[in-house]
């Protein structure tokens, strides 16, 4: 085959993959053609490869795009999660949650503890697993959250916004508790965790044991019918009372007057 026909048919390859959508297909079909030579491939086992590298490469698109899409803080995996520095977490328990039953079975989480515990790290560590399994997952605090529906209703918009957030499979709400909320905060809040009762995952933060759930929610009423949604077939998981991050401040204070 001539050098010139070469080119020709490299640059229809790459215009039909355009086409047909498939940019890993474009970058790599010369590349894999070389190895399946090397390796003595046929034609079969060149195709399968190419399409292989096509599959993989959407899903990581697909993830990222996921994780994106979730609006996380920062990008904190459990892998991550240093549990020497939390030993009231069990990790075997997060190995567990992180494979993503809870979600299927659209059971609550709920993380309970101080200011430095690991509470949001271990959130946002669900959420980064459930973007791996390419789920849709929404982050948000409390506040936030509230804030959102209370400006949507003030746009009418509060239908389609309530619509918006029933589509995930996953909602993650940090900082209940952080900030108390008027009467209508604590309705919104008690709407979105009462539509996925018993149909979507919702994971929750807060540095407040229930007892004292009136502080921020002072409606007894609505808080005890919060607290019976969030609760009902909930894993609950306290990371204890001592900041980790205060912690490792107070040791690194240490070390630099020892030396």
């Amino acid at each position: 085959m001539s050098n010139q026909m070469a080119q020709l048919q490299e640059a229809t390859i790459k215009a039909h993959c355009k086409t047909l959508r498939m940019p890993m297909i474009a970058s790599q079909f010369g590349t894999l053609a070389e190895q399946a030579i090397r390796e003595k491939k046929n034609h079969i086992g060149y195709l399968e490869a190419l399409l292989l590298a096509e599959v993989e490469e959407r899903e990581r698109n697909t993830i990222e795009r996921r994780i994106r899409e979730a609006h996380l803080p920062r990008m904190k995996t459990l892998e991550e999660f240093d549990y020497t520095q939390s030993p009231n977490v069990n990790a075997a328990k997060m190995r567990d949650l992180a494979e993503g039953g809870y979600i299927d079975r659209a059971e609550p989480v709920l993380f309970i503890g101080e200011c430095g515990t690991g509470k949001t790290h271990l959130l946002t560590g669900l959420c980064v697993a459930a973007c791996r399994q390419k789920r849709r997952v929404r982050f948000t605090t409390a506040a936030g959250l509230v804030n959102e529906l209370v400006e949507a209703k003030h746009q009418l918009q509060l239908r389609r916004v309530m619509a918006r957030w029933s589509r995930y499979d996953l909602i993650a709400i940090d900082e209940v508790g952080y900030v108390p909320l008027a009467e209508v905060g604590a309705e919104f809040l008690f709407q979105v965790v009462a539509e996925r009762a018993e149909k979507a995952a919702v994971v929750l933060t807060t540095n407040l044991p229930f007892s004292e759930w009136t502080q921020v929610i002072p409606n007894a009423r609505l808080c005890k019918a919060l607290l019976d949604r969030i609760t009902d077939r909930a894993h609950i998981l306290e990371t204890g009372t001592e900041s980790y991050r205060f912690r490792r401040t107070a040791e690194k204070k240490k070390g630099a007057k020892a030396n």
